[in-house]
């Protein structure tokens, strides 16, 4: 009798942490990218809280998942693009279609927003990718929620006008993936996540709302944020 390969066993034992129905339901709702919490998944995956709890730890154990935790939350999402796209070859196979995720967060607030002292909102989310894709920005790894800025990317956020020095002196964390609550996905927090807010708030690129935490991108933020940042608005 030929032994199994470890590949092998590996292999069957993730098939059957995705072939769970209430964990599919769970994988396939990340698919599009959003974290979700425990409760939030629970629902996805129509069981009790504390079975979501259970799952969710077996996706992590296979390397499915991964947990950023951010307060007293803990937000879920795929592991990698690998795991995306085993899920999608699995949807060829299986045909059907994915419910898309919509914020349900107020209009005004959906592009810009405060959260506490650093920018939110979909153009905080694309502007931390935009500083990813432009090697401005190194992005902690699986287990870790921490960025720092490449030697790239201290020199073109100093042109703006950020003291990098002053900003890593404070006595708060320099850089952190803050999960924003209506994209599902993280824009920068931390000190340099408030000095950037403050200097697009001195170069008159955002306005700040007096009766609410809604930021408003002004003629000349838009034309800068493109040609600096290559941010289409």
């Amino acid at each position: 009798m030929v032994a199994e390969a470890p590949v092998e066993i590996g292999a069957a034992s993730i098939a059957a942490a995705i072939g769970e129905p209430a964990r599919a339901r769970m994988l396939y709702s990340l698919l599009d990218g959003h974290a979700r919490t425990s409760t939030e998944l629970a629902i996805v995956g129509e069981v009790s809280p504390s079975t979501a709890s259970v799952h969710l730890a077996r996706l992590k154990e296979q390397r499915l998942v991964k947990v950023l935790r951010q307060g007293k939350h803990r937000y879920y999402s795929l592991e990698g693009e690998n795991v995306a796209r085993t899920l999608e070859t699995l949807t060829v196979l299986a045909g059907g279609t994915r419910q898309k995720f919509v914020p349900a967060t107020p209009p005004q607030l959906r592009s810009a927003r405060t959260c506490y002292d650093h920018m939110a909102g979909h153009l905080a989310v694309s502007l931390r990718d935009r500083f990813e894709k432009l090697n401005w920005l190194v992005v902690g790894n699986a287990s870790e929620d921490g960025y720092d800025l490449t030697e790239k990317g201290a020199k073109a956020l100093a042109a703006l006008g950020i003291d990098i020095d002053a900003v890593r002196s404070l006595r708060r964390r320099f850089a952190y993936a803050c999960v924003d609550w209506s994209e599902r996905r993280p824009h920068i927090g931390g000190a340099l996540g408030g000095a950037i807010l403050q200097i697009t708030l001195k170069h008159e690129w955002f306005v700040q709302n007096l009766d609410s935490r809604a930021l408003s991108v002004t003629a000349l933020g838009r034309r800068q944020l493109q040609a600096r940042f290559g941010l289409q608005l």
